[in-house]
């Protein structure tokens, strides 16, 4: 007799391993079916109750979505922000709402240019939402400026403003977009009166003010920001009949910083 025991002994221990093998590799395949279904998350349930199966489709790509944004911790609502602002301004133009006044289209041989500095309180009303491009938020601005005057007969100009600017904020982008508006009341030493022909009618004026650029996020906290800015400067005819109101129409570039006050946004809780 060999070592292997009688032939009936060989042919059962053949068929166990066989047997044993065949229960393995379909083990195997069961798992591997499963982990390529899984159940449905969008799909309702089948009649019969049981759950619906879908076809999970591995990516190497991660979701776009799947970093989180940080400007959501820069651009939140009720965040406020002291604004310190700059510019020069030598360009002169028209006024660009003659064609509602009835004015002519035209500037004056009196050429001014202003150097406003504008020192504001930023008041982000919102959080960051809206569809692709238009993306972003809105901020009121409250203003107190001092104009320096260096060419022209007058030679200052003081104002409050307010505004409103709208921030264009891409996901994860440092470099922000905005358009911004604003108006005011104010005083300037009007030389008018004084003889002085196209200068300022009276030292009461109104202001109004239009421009865009770009903000560069350092952090949180802080940042700079820089564009083209258009000023308006008269008092909507109220020296009239006695002065003619002439007006300053300026454009040129505007540069800034931006500072949070008070403690960051707190963390959302999960």
């Amino acid at each position: 007799m060999s070592s292997f025991g009688p032939p009936w002994r060989r042919r059962a221990a053949i068929h166990l391993l066989f047997g044993l093998a065949v229960c393995s590799l379909r083990g195997q395949i069961t798992q591997g079916v499963a982990d390529e279904l899984v159940p449905g998350t969008e799909q309702p349930p089948a009649s019969d109750g049981t759950a619906s199966y879908s076809k999970r489709i591995p990516s190497d790509k991660p979701s776009r979505d799947s970093k989180p944004d940080f400007n959501r911790d820069i651009y939140y609502r009720n965040k406020l922000e002291f604004s310190f602002e700059s510019g020069w301004l030598p360009n002169n133009i028209p006024l660009v709402f003659d064609f509602l006044v009835g004015s002519p289209y035209t500037t004056w041989p009196l050429h001014y240019t202003l150097q406003p500095n504008i020192a504001s309180l930023r008041w982000q009303l919102d959080d960051v939402g809206g569809p692709l491009i238009l993306r972003g938020n809105w901020d009121f601005t409250f203003s107190g400026s001092f104009t320096v005057i260096p060419r022209g007969p007058e030679t200052r100009y003081m104002a409050f403003d307010y505004g409103i600017r709208r921030n264009l904020i891409p996901r994860n982008w440092r470099i922000v977009p905005y358009y911004e508006m604003r108006g005011g009341v104010g005083n300037i030493n009007a030389k008018g009166p004084d003889g002085v022909l196209y200068a300022q009618g009276q030292d009461m004026t109104f202001t109004l003010m239009m421009g865009s650029g770009a903000r560069y996020n350092f952090n949180p906290r802080t940042s700079i920001e820089a564009g083209v800015t258009y000023m308006h400067v008269s008092n909507a005819y109220l020296s009239q009949p006695k002065y003619q109101d002439f007006g300053i129409n300026v454009y040129g570039p505007i540069v800034g910083i931006n500072i949070r006050l008070g403690r960051p946004k707190p963390p959302v809780e999960q």
